[in-house]
């Protein structure tokens, strides 16, 4: 191959203009090629992102990093479907999903299961990495923060952040927590 290339290069009899230009890509590579970082996170690596919130776990299963967060069954009693619904969002749309889907390129997305402390999956939303860009997940945090802060008094920014999910992530609801 080397051979053919350095000959199709010093333009020997029977290379063409097109072979020569060709062959210099051969060799010197072709511009704006780069080798992609896939590399996936471990278990931990995952989870240290998540250090502060003591609820969750983080598994990397395939290509996915996968959050499983206990709900409390009060909470979903007393708040609802809206309640139900919500729980996925609080978690996906954060800096730290944000930074774990930029800093480990080869994850396709995040998905946060909620449960019950009986182990009812309650809830559950899968967000694909290229579903947000930089406006879009800055619009995602804001929604989600106003959520986290002012939800229990104003119970539309909850409904605000499921609309967000709903539109931006593949998500399932119990139906058994949709009454």
């Amino acid at each position: 191959m080397y051979v053919l290339a350095m000959s199709l290069i010093l333009g020997l009899p029977g290379c063409e203009q097109a072979d020569l230009a060709m062959a210099r890509c051969l060799i010197l590579g072709l511009p704006g090629c780069e080798e992609i970082n896939l590399a996936l996170p471990t278990d931990s690596e995952a989870g240290a992102l998540y250090a502060t919130s003591s609820d969750l776990t983080v598994q990397v299963n395939g290509n996915v990093a996968e959050l499983t967060v206990d709900q409390p069954s009060r909470q979903v009693r007393r708040g609802g479907s809206l309640w139900a619904k919500v729980g996925p969002y609080i978690y996906l749309f954060s800096n730290e999903t944000e930074a774990l889907l930029r800093e480990y390129p080869g994850l396709s997305g995040a998905r946060v299961i909620t449960r019950t402390r009986a182990d009812t999956e309650v809830a559950r939303a899968f967000l694909n990495r290229d579903a947000l860009n930089a406006l879009t997940w800055r619009r995602a945090k804001n929604i989600a923060g106003r959520a986290r802060v002012g939800g229990t008094r104003r119970p539309v920014l909850l409904e605000a952040l499921v609309e967000w999910g709903e539109d931006h992530t593949d998500f399932e609801y119990n139906t058994e927590f949709m009454r």
